[in-house]
């Protein structure tokens, strides 16, 4: 059961970066309005985070690499809080997403961070004995 909800976290986790990472490519101009302004190259921020996120998706189906992608793809969700921040502090800026979405997002982004943690974890167990 538990191997089945670590695989079902990792599909979640999987998607939702492939996803995001190609709306990076396909819908650009939003993805640049919420990188906030002291952050330099915005366009370049944003097509660079999305090749690392689409890169994450990727790896986490390769065993011997996901413990890795986990760390990066946490990494890359804690770097880009600020984005999530700006947008909270900011509504008046996205007046089509409501203020209460943009709250939910940074309780959300808490749980994928957890999720992310949780289901690339190498899987521990009693170690064998020795006969």
């Amino acid at each position: 059961m538990k191997r089945a909800m670590k695989y079902a976290g990792l599909t979640l986790v999987c998607l939702f970066f492939l996803v995001g990472g190609q709306a990076h490519f396909t819908s650009t101009q939003f993805f640049v309005s919420i990188v906030p302004p002291y952050v330099p190259m915005p366009l370049a921020t944003v097509y660079f985070t999305g090749v690392l996120e689409l890169i994450g998706a990727v790896a986490l189906w390769v065993p011997a690499w996901r413990s890795w992608a986990g760390i990066g793809l946490f990494a890359l969700t804690v770097c880009v809080t600020p984005a999530n921040v700006y947008m909270w502090m900011n509504p008046q800026l996205f007046p089509e997403i409501s203020p209460a979405f943009l709250a939910w997002r940074l309780v959300a982004q808490v749980v994928l961070l957890a999720i992310i943690w949780w289901s690339t974890r190498p899987e521990t167990g009693p170690v064998p004995a020795t006969a």
